[in-house]
């Protein structure tokens, strides 16, 4: 059990530093000098960085103990926290947000992997408890923004408190042993077959998605406040609104997979983030319909992954390497829609983050609609056994 509190809070840190980028992002744009929309770049370097991250740290964790690449991840991760505050020049920025992506991603694919060998076949609800703690993290991220803006003058000065919270998880984690890694097919048989053309809509669909969950996160406290829906320190709280109730959402999906099916899941989990994005539209002046839409947004977008990965899982055995694949397409939809944002939102207007996340989602509802088309055609298969889809993200 201590391997496992050592991981959630591993995930508690991770998610705190991914949510803390938007309410900084005025911060830091004004310490570099340059515009919200050139800041922006910060998301498209911080994902390649994750990118990488994800698929060289698969391969360390495959070859070296678990707990020293972790904790050397969570370490690394801090030096880039303690330096993202210091005034300086964009690219720098750049380069310790490509150096944050890369730590990043080594933690996500290590927590997740190491949980998986240690719990074995019984490891879902502990994976599904792994990425609530993200959202906890997440969750307290644009809190702790607020007090050190209105403490100290400074809302970025909270990257120094999460490096701080970063080192003795590290130190936890390192004094542990390593778990044995597992084989990736633990009946011994040889690989199960995989659908390119579903791994492919799949991973299409995830960086729709991804786009959505990042730009918004991202970009929701320079919207509140540009739109003057809000005051600085509101818009950190509404930040927090948003990734808290992707926490609950996460929470509250676990028994409506039990019982409904994964597919009409997504479908509602989708219209309810039109709906969410159609509040914005309608109501673009009122604060309240800006809460409201924000919360519908985060409850929304919460089981979308996982669902998608149970519904997957119906169709075809989902494998170590269609996994990588699916997270190149969360990455690469993280990568890039938030910098389309970036380059329009003082160009043409803030109001144009809802309209491109809008035409985001009208894509993702087409492929979703492609995707089950394909994907009922199929035989159904099992999935690879010991693992449980419903409880990866």
């Amino acid at each position: 059990m201590a391997r496992t509190i050592g991981y959630y809070a591993a995930f508690i840190v991770f998610g705190a530093a991914t949510a803390a980028l938007g309410p900084t992002l005025p911060s830091l744009a004004e310490h570099a000098g340059v515009t919200l929309s050139a800041i922006g770049f910060l998301f498209t370097f911080r994902s390649a960085g994750y990118l990488a991250g994800s698929l060289g740290g698969g391969r360390l964790y495959d070859r070296l103990p678990g707990h020293p690449v972790l904790a050397g991840a969570l370490l690394l991760m801090a030096a880039a926290l303690v330096i993202l505050p210091l005034p300086g020049v964009l690219w720098l920025l750049a380069a310790v947000m490509l150096v944050l992506g890369l730590a990043e991603g080594s933690i996500e694919v290590g927590s997740n992997a190491l949980l998986l060998w240690v719990h074995r076949e019984k490891a879902g609800p502990f994976v599904n408890g792994l990425h609530f703690f993200f959202g906890v993290g997440a969750f307290l991220s644009p809190i702790a923004v607020a007090w050190a803006a209105g403490l100290l003058g400074d809302g970025t000065s909270a990257y120094w408190l999460l490096a701080a919270l970063t080192l003795p998880v590290a130190l936890w984690i390192v004094r542990l042993p390593s778990p044995s890694r597992q084989a990736a097919d633990a009946a011994g048989g040889p690989a199960a077959p995989v659908d390119v053309t579903l791994v492919a809509l799949v991973t299409l669909f995830f960086a729709l998605y991804a786009g959505i969950e990042h730009s918004f996160g991202g970009w929701i406290f320079s919207y509140a406040t540009a739109r003057g829906l809000a005051t600085a320190s509101a818009a950190a709280y509404l930040s927090s609104a948003f990734w808290g109730a992707i926490t609950v959402g996460r929470l509250l999906a676990i028994p409506l997979l039990v019982r409904i099916k994964p597919a009409t899941i997504i479908l509602a989990d989708l219209l309810g983030v039109l709906i969410s994005l159609g509040l914005f539209l309608i109501s673009p002046r009122s604060p309240a319909a800006t809460w409201i839409a924000t919360v519908g947004l985060g409850l929304s977008l919460a089981s979308i992954v996982p669902t998608t990965l149970a519904f997957v899982g119906q169709h075809m055995a989902v494998t170590a390497l269609a996994t990588g694949w699916f997270f190149v397409g969360l990455g690469a939809g993280a990568m890039t829609i938030p910098l389309l944002i970036g380059r329009v939102f003082e160009q043409v207007g803030p109001y144009t983050m809802p309209l491109i996340l809008t035409v985001d989602l009208a894509l993702a509802l087409v492929l979703f609609l492609v995707l089950r088309l394909y994907a009922d055609r199929r035989v159904p298969e099992e999935p690879l056994p010991g693992i449980d889809p419903e409880r990866l993200d």
